[in-house]
């Protein structure tokens, strides 16, 4: 792994720690193994840096996603190996954790990648509902998108349950609580 690689892999798990001021570029530098020069060598800037993380994060979150929405199964069987994925439940997820740093949310062009990315995975998660719907597997009034909102909703919600309570039950309840209701339609 070269040595912008380093330096973006270094950003993404510092920002998913410690937000984007908690993040600074000596913490990036040292965690990577690289001097200022290298750095300013491959970026602008901390915010440069920054953008090259949060859309790598993205790239990641998106292919983990889509392997178990584009996999096998039923609609309700792809959306529960998505649900039901290996996480690190107590560190939260590395975008939704983004969209409650308030520098990031400020400042449009890092807040666009994070947006961007919860919207696609909205989007697929509707679009894998849809083709529930179609094949008579959910009812033929199901709001996909409205759907597909809420379990977005309940995930992002239940890393923030775990974390508060230091434990992953919650962040299992809120999914075990958005397949009943699912299993239920």
């Amino acid at each position: 792994m070269g040595t912008r690689d380093q330096l973006v892999d270094s950003a993404r798990e510092l920002l998913w720690e410690r937000g984007y001021v908690g993040t600074s570029p000596k913490a990036i530098q040292q965690r990577a193994g690289a001097g200022q020069g290298s750095m300013y060598h491959h970026f602008a800037g901390k915010k440069d840096l920054a953008l090259a993380a949060v859309r790598r994060s993205a790239e990641e979150l998106l292919a983990s996603a889509d392997a178990q929405l584009r996999g096998p199964g039923t609609a309700v069987e792809r959306i529960t190996a998505y649900l039901r994925r290996e996480r690190e439940v107590l560190k939260g997820c590395p975008i939704g954790r983004l969209a409650q740093d308030p520098d990031v949310v400020a400042d449009p062009v890092l807040r666009g990648p994070v947006d961007e990315t919860l919207t696609r995975v909205r989007a697929r998660l509707a679009g894998v509902l849809d083709e529930g719907r179609d094949a008579g597997e959910l009812p033929a009034a199901l709001d996909t998108a409205a759907l597909a909102a809420t379990i977005i909703a309940v995930l992002q919600g239940g890393y923030v349950l775990a974390r508060a309570a230091n434990a992953p039950e919650p962040f299992d309840q809120a999914v075990s609580g958005v397949l009943a209701l699912l299993a239920a339609l």
